[in-house]
């Protein structure tokens, strides 16, 4: 059964009048006249009645009308569901360490939602670790993560480079060479598993660096704060502690050649999705902006 033959008869049922519903569809009369035909030999019933010049449905022609109805309209909405993939919209859950959520989120937030206000947006902070373990389970569509990832079903992007400093509180180099503060301090790192274990060796390799006992923290933040009491020294983002080095509450100790990834990352059978897909558009685009303010 033809959709074209059910399209002409449902416009010749709401019209009643062969000449207008071929005005409507555009079509000759003649071929108004052998679509109707053709449909009502493969229904089996006639679906029209002419007394003089008017026409009627038959009682068939009323049935396949409601049904008609009835297919058009699933149509319309299967149309209407098709559409929506090509625009984002519905929930998008974005997982990211805290400095990122804190320092570039709610610049890209402001410009996504005016963007796409039919997005409902959910911000999760967490770890990088934790961050592509939730995008896996599906508890995050995208993340933001420090470094990349290498697992072939996690789709990266690289959006900044990172510079790394090796920093320490004033106090606890005070009368106290570099080589002396690093022999005499813990190092504060992040925990098993994170995301820059290879960075961190690498560059700690950079300088000869063994420290001589390792502090384990859950995140950049906790890191930080404890460098500002005094605990030990770290290798931190110098975006992260831009402020304290500024106000001199931190000095940086040595900045490294090596620069960090910062990536994208969303599972990449996903990556095309709409709401997916926009958001990293933007965050691409805005992102070094958004870091220099």
């Amino acid at each position: 059964m033809e959709l074209r033959n059910l399209k002409t008869f449902l416009v010749v049922a709401e019209h009643l009048n062969l000449t207008k519903a071929a005005e409507v569809l555009g079509y000759s009369q003649p071929t108004i006249t052998v679509q109707i035909q053709a449909l009502e030999r493969e229904l089996g019933h006639p679906l029209l009645n002419r007394v003089g010049k008017r026409t009627f449905l038959t009682p068939a022609g009323k049935t396949v009308k409601q049904y008609t109805d009835q297919l058009f309209l699933v149509l319309q909405h299967m149309e209407e569901e098709l559409n929506t993939l090509h625009l984002p919209v519905g929930p998008l859950v974005v997982a990211a360490p805290e400095f990122y959520c804190t320092h570039y989120m709610p610049q890209i937030l402001k410009v996504y939602v005016e963007t796409h206000p039919q997005v409902n947006l959910q911000v999760i902070s967490c770890t990088s670790q934790e961050t592509l373990r939730k995008i896996h389970s599906h508890e995050a569509d995208i993340g933001i993560i420090a470094g990349v990832s290498s697992q072939s079903e996690i789709f990266s992007t690289i959006v900044d480079m990172e510079e790394f400093a090796l920093v320490a509180s004033p106090n606890m180099i005070k009368k106290r060479s570099m080589q002396e503060a690093l022999a005499a301090f813990p190092f504060l790192s992040y925990q098993e598993g994170c995301n820059l274990d290879g960075f961190i060796s690498q560059c700690l390799l950079e300088i000869g660096y063994v420290p001589p006992s390792v502090i384990k923290c859950s995140s950049e933040e906790t890191i930080k704060r404890s460098v500002l009491n005094e605990i030990g020294v770290a290798l931190l983002s110098t975006a992260l502690v831009a402020k304290e080095l500024g106000t001199g509450e931190l000095t940086e100790l040595y900045r490294f050649s090596k620069k960090a990834e910062t990536s994208l990352v969303c599972l990449e059978r996903r990556k095309g999705e709409a709401a997916i897909q926009t958001f990293i558009e933007l965050v691409k685009d805005v992102w070094q902006t958004v870091g220099e303010e």
